[in-house]
């Protein structure tokens, strides 16, 4: 699909003075994670705040057809600010996924912060916890939400943001590395990558420590290798 735009980009704003519109209190930031329980590829967060009025058809991307969120996904980028954090996988081995994740929270809203030129209100992040007292970067008041992706607009446009960026660094990866189905898998553990991994062994995208991957390079290199909890 023709953008005009470059889907690339890890923050945006449609203009100088977007956060203009919002009255004391009213900037208020949907952050959502795509990628903690892959066996490879990086951990991708995203931070949005919503343009006034929002983009229609919101939801938690795993509800959406590739279709709707890819259509979503420009309409985010063209009118609303936004921040993405990516963080590659030789960080999740060394920190773990959760670290990981709270890491790539606090990338996207920092530059989210940095293209609107201040700092939000408040924060919304899916889930149950926050990078708040978890990343030493993380500054901003944030609350939880548990299932968040569907119920708060501004986290669904995020996680329909994380996702699509994600998935596109999958499909690129794919390319060089065809056998594991990761344009199709995205790095999930599905039958078709795993019986991948098994005949051809790990990659440099994949997470060293995620039990099926560790276990293959035991087997490969003659020595136990630790696991993470995700």
């Amino acid at each position: 699909m023709a953008t005009g735009f470059n889907l690339r980009m890890l923050s945006g704003t449609p203009s100088r003075d977007f956060t203009a519109l919002f009255a004391a209190g009213e900037l208020v930031v949907g952050v959502d994670e795509a990628g903690r329980g892959p066996l490879a590829g990086p951990v991708v967060a995203a931070a949005v705040v919503l343009c006034k009025p929002r983009p229609a058809g919101l939801d938690d991307s795993k509800k959406l057809t590739h279709e709707r969120r890819a259509l979503l996904e420009e309409r985010i980028r063209r009118r609303c600010a936004f921040g993405i954090g990516v963080v590659e996988v030789e960080h999740i081995d060394r920190l773990n996924i959760f670290q990981a994740t709270m890491w790539a929270m606090a990338e996207a809203v920092a530059r989210l912060c940095e293209a609107i030129g201040c700092d939000p209100h408040q924060v919304l992040v899916d889930g149950n916890l926050t990078p708040a007292g978890r990343r030493p970067e993380w500054r901003w008041p944030a609350r939880a939400i548990v299932g968040g992706d569907a119920c708060e607009p501004c986290i669904s446009a995020a996680s329909i943001l994380a996702k699509e960026h994600r998935d596109r660094l999958m499909r690129e990866h794919a390319r060089s590395h065809p056998h594991y189905g990761w344009d199709s898998n995205k790095g999930y553990g599905t039958p078709e990558h795993l019986e991948a991994l098994r005949l051809h062994g790990p990659c440099v995208h994949h997470r060293k420590y995620f039990a099926p991957v560790a276990a293959q390079f035991a087997l490969e290199e003659g020595v136990t290798v630790s696991v993470q909890v995700q």
